[in-house]
């Protein structure tokens, strides 16, 4: 009997250590987060406002704080359910800044990301998603923002990486679902990189074709008696967006934009410069 009980506790002692070096009931090696990685060691999950393949880490959020033209200010709330699927929401208006009396969007919207393949050595990560947020003000007669949302997209992106310099190049296409009333339902396409100058500034630039937003249109007045009219849409330039980013702790990265650079509206006669806040963390 002693020799039976001996032999007992060795093998259990050797299970426990074969268990323990196994790592039985923890995270895979690569959804460990005992040092959670840094906002300058992920990729960016949107360049200005063209996504990228990226999505955000399981169990981590980040949230986004953007203003733009008309006092208008614009917040998101993303989630990274599972390393390859991302959750958001957004809600903004404009008036919220300035005297102006604030003007909210009549409903929330919505964002969801799956990335499909992930990167490898020779072959882009390739992700699929829909986002119902656009950018700029809520153009009611149109029943649009003033630059459309992606609607339903897929993107690539591969990074490449040297000496001195990280580098990520995008590609993708869309198609968006606001053209009920501007009768422009045409696929779009938009690619654009960025670019590590070093660990804690970066530069992002993007060019979107615009081929859903490429017709002449005149914006009339809702005053019936004025027959004063507006002409609206893309001149067929397409919109080239460039941005600066800076990660002023690892967690809260700032940023300032220049869109249309091309001077692509009709509508305006300049580019718009708007900034940006963006905080990252883990549950």
């Amino acid at each position: 009997m002693p020799s039976l009980t001996k032999s007992f506790a060795v093998a259990a002692v050797v299970m426990m250590s074969i268990t323990s070096s196994a790592g039985f009931g923890q995270h895979r090696p690569d959804e460990r987060r005992a040092v959670p990685p840094a906002h300058n060691s992920l990729p960016p999950r949107v360049l200005v406002d063209c996504p990228t393949a990226a999505t955000l880490p399981r169990a981590s959020f980040d949230v986004h704080v953007r203003d733009f033209a008309g006092g208008g200010l614009l917040t998101a709330i993303n989630v990274g359910l599972h390393r390859r699927l991302t959750l958001g929401v957004s809600y903004g208006g404009t008036g919220v800044l300035g005297e102006q009396k604030a003007e909210w969007q009549d409903h929330p919207e919505f964002e969801a990301k799956y990335l499909v393949v992930p990167e490898t050595m020779t072959f882009p990560a390739v992700t699929v998603g829909f986002a119902s947020q656009g950018y700029g003000p809520y153009l009611e007669v149109w029943d649009r923002y003033t630059y459309k949302s992606k609607g339903f997209y897929a993107v690539a992106s591969k990074a490449f990486h040297t000496y001195a310099w990280a580098t990520g190049f995008h590609g993708g296409l869309n198609y968006s679902l606001e053209h009920t009333k501007d009768n422009d339902p045409s696929p779009d396409f938009f690619f654009g990189f960025d670019i590590n100058v070093n660990r804690d500034v970066a530069l992002v630039t993007e060019y979107d074709l615009g081929l859903n937003d490429d017709r002449k249109r005149d914006d009339k007045s809702v005053d019936e008696a004025d027959t004063e009219t507006i002409e609206f849409g893309g001149k067929g330039r397409g919109y080239l967006n460039i941005g600066l980013r800076w990660i002023f702790y690892e967690r809260l990265e700032l940023g300032i934009d220049l869109k249309n650079v091309l001077n692509n509206r009709r509508d305006v006669n300049q580019l718009s410069r708007e900034l940006r806040i963006n905080y990252y963390e883990f549950f």
